[in-house]
């Protein structure tokens, strides 16, 4: 791989990760896809929020999360919303009839180049059970909107792992990044 930055240095790739350094900071980048993953803020026609449960080897735990994936892993031309569309269907059942991408931006930025891009489903229709892919053993969870954020609580409190983006996402499924009325 060419690198046009003198001062970026490759310390270790790997089938997924590859770790950097420039100068004396060290971070992860994905080798797999443009850097860029999609969160799937999706309500269902009668209410409910769709998050997904599953394993994530990283924390040794099962964790609690809305849809999301890679884009442009398996798929060279893949936009924000193609990404969001196809996520949407694998990890859940759910297609929606309309993507809106709301931002984008690190997902922590003192350990990884990686970047996400909260995408709005609307329109949602149901044509599958969902569960992921080979290998992913995803569960889904349809929860009432207005029991979501204690549903969330509780689970922490059974010991799923929790990603902070869910209350995000929460906020932007009525609203705008701006506060404005979506």
């Amino acid at each position: 791989m060419d690198n046009p930055d003198p001062t970026l240095e490759t310390l270790y790739e790997g089938q997924w990760l590859r770790m950097r350094r420039r100068g004396r900071w060290e971070f992860a980048e994905r080798t797999h896809g443009n850097g860029m993953a999609v969160i799937i803020i999706a309500v269902t026609p009668d209410d409910h929020v769709l998050f997904v449960e599953q394993f994530r080897v990283p924390l040794n735990s099962r964790t609690i999360e809305m849809p999301a994936g890679l884009v442009g892993d398996d798929h060279a031309h893949d936009t924000l919303a193609d990404a969001a569309r196809r996520e949407l269907v694998e990890e859940t059942g759910w297609e929606p009839g309309r993507v809106e991408v709301l931002l984008t931006g690190p997902t922590s930025s003192g350990m990884s180049s990686e970047r996400i891009a909260f995408v709005r489903a609307r329109d949602l229709r149901q044509v599958g059970a969902g569960g992921g892919v080979e290998g992913e053993d995803i569960i889904v969870h349809q929860v009432p909107r207005a029991d979501a954020p204690a549903w969330l609580v509780r689970k922490q409190a059974e010991g799923f792992e929790l990603d902070l983006k869910l209350w995000a996402g929460l906020w932007m499924i009525d609203r705008n990044p701006d506060g404005s009325p979506a």
